[in-house]
């Protein structure tokens, strides 16, 4: 018996190597061609290694465009992240106390809308978002992809934080209570401390989606100047002449790094807070 188990382990982990080495084989080829010269790219697209590794991809992909680097691109990719993360965090944050501690009049008919608004796609939305913001004037602005996520617009990051905060113990906050603190007090000196394995795992999703948004820039954002990096990119291509898919590759390898790093600093935070938001929900 312990050696069909150990045989069906074996199989069992190689069928995932094998799987997981498919998976993350685009990824690969894409940077190590970001190390091949440009018209050799597709020609040698059946091999990995480069026949000669060359640095001038990373060189010219750098220097941009119409004399804007791609630094300024990876720098309103990192404002349009950061902001429009914060926003989320603390506003899921206050929605989530609300939906978990706080008892008031359509608060579960609340809590359904903010489910159903899960399953909506994107797409059903687009139209409707755009018109309004155009008429508030935002159209050509950061402000559509900033400004809403300051009012907790995702339900994923709600609906996790409520599950936390819902096996915080309650007796924690009766005894501040008896102590004269108020919902306000409670929140920040109590609930909001022992909510931080969940806040980091909504910090790293909300950056890894607002770094990599490609649809909401392409369609509020005009400017080549205030491009973020997902929208930058596309301008290798050229359907009217010839593209550097070279230089494409580099700054599309550069542009994971951030992504990769969060996630591998605060991998412990992220694996504790879903697993422990999905126990006590």
């Amino acid at each position: 018996m312990k050696a069909k188990k150990r045989t069906l382990n074996i199989i069992y982990h190689v069928l995932v190597f094998c799987f997981g080495l498919v998976m993350i084989y685009p990824l690969i080829w894409m940077i190590m061609s970001s190390f091949k010269e440009t018209n050799t790219i597709f020609t040698t697209a059946g091999s990995l290694i480069p026949e000669k590794f060359t640095l001038e991809n990373y060189v010219n992909g750098w220097k941009g465009f119409a004399n804007v680097s791609f630094r300024v691109f990876f720098q309103n990719s990192l404002f349009i992240s950061i902001i429009a993360t914060i926003g989320t965090v603390f506003s899921s944050a206050v929605v989530a106390y609300g939906f978990a501690r706080c008892e008031f009049r359509g608060k579960k008919i609340l809590f359904a809308a903010m489910l159903v608004s899960m399953m909506l796609p994107a797409q059903v939305l687009m139209i409707p978002q755009y018109l309004w913001y155009q008429k508030l004037g935002w159209v050509g602005t950061y402000l559509p992809l900033i400004v809403p996520y300051f009012f907790a617009i995702q339900g994923f990051f709600v609906y996790m934080m409520t599950n936390f905060i819902e096996g915080i113990p309650k007796e924690l906050d009766e005894a501040a209570k008896i102590d004269g603190c108020s919902y306000y007090t409670i929140f920040t000196r109590i609930i909001f401390p022992l909510m931080t394995p969940t806040l980091i795992s909504s910090v790293i999703f909300s950056f890894m989606w607002r770094w990599d948004d490609f649809l909401s820039a392409l369609l509020y954002v005009s400017n080549t100047v205030r491009y973020p990096v997902s929208l930058a990119l596309k301008l290798f291509c050229d359907s009217s002449s010839s593209s550097d898919y070279g230089a494409m590759f580099a700054m599309a390898t550069l542009s994971i790094i951030p992504a990769v790093l969060i996630f591998l600093f605060f991998q412990q935070y992220l694996v504790e807070g879903v697993s422990t938001s999905g126990l006590k929900g």
